[in-house]
């Protein structure tokens, strides 16, 4: 079964500074409907002003992922690791014991848009750790390139959760698919252009769930997509 999550359904936060759509139950938006996909319990679509950003602030127990589209953000955080991510960037934080951070937009003109992920942890109370990956873009080209595992296979980044994460940037028309195993489930977010999902149309920040199914054809629309795929127990 395929259920459709259109992007003027989300919940929206707009505070000047920040442009915030949220997928899932986030902060000041609640809707019982949507209080994430298994495992997976927060996408926030942000884009961020320039010079402004997310001032130090905690996380415990979540694995919390950052995919960037546009611009640059500027990471700080308690174990003293600085970064600063750009598109085909991905970041994982397992913030376990506790963790303080901050994400602000380094530039004076340009806005920073990324995808923040958070997903509930198989194992509480972990030793905290940061981790940044450079995934080009020839790896993420009509492919499912994987960024996050369980394991870090394939050069990805590593979780504490039983879910794969893949990228993937289509040119316009191109084709691909992707089984899944029985019992795991599929959630798809679109985040630039338009693809069709076994003949659901899907736009900019529209995103489609899959429970009992056995494989996604995936095909990007006129002008091509960037999407996210997630393959979770």
């Amino acid at each position: 079964m395929l259920t459709v999550r259109k992007a003027q359904d989300r919940g929206h936060a707009k505070l000047g500074w920040l442009d915030s759509w949220h997928t899932f139950s986030f902060s000041n938006y609640y809707d019982p409907k949507h209080m994430g996909f298994r495992s997976l319990r927060v996408i926030n679509d942000d884009t961020v002003a320039p010079g402004r950003g997310f001032g130090m602030h905690p996380h415990e127990d979540m694995e919390i992922i950052t995919y960037m589209l546009d611009g640059a953000v500027a990471h700080q955080d308690s174990m003293g690791t600085g970064a600063t991510l750009r598109p085909g960037d991905v970041q994982r934080m397992s913030a376990g014991t506790g963790i303080v951070h901050s994400e602000t937009n380094p530039s004076p003109s340009a806005p920073a848009h990324f995808l923040q992920i958070w997903i509930e942890p198989d194992a509480q109370r972990v030793t905290p750790r940061y981790e940044d990956r450079h995934f080009p873009l020839s790896e993420r080209t009509d492919r499912l390139r994987l960024i996050a595992s369980p394991d870090g296979r394939d050069g990805s980044l590593a979780i504490h959760q039983d879910a794969l994460i893949h990228a993937a940037v289509l040119t316009p028309g191109h084709r691909l698919s992707h089984a899944l195993a029985p019992g795991r489930g599929g959630y798809l977010q679109v985040a630039k252009g338009a693809v069709d999902v076994d003949g659901v149309a899907l736009g900019t920040g529209d995103a489609v769930a899959a429970e009992a199914v056995e494989r996604l054809g995936i095909t990007a629309g006129p002008a091509g997509a960037e999407i996210l795929l997630f393959d979770v127990a």
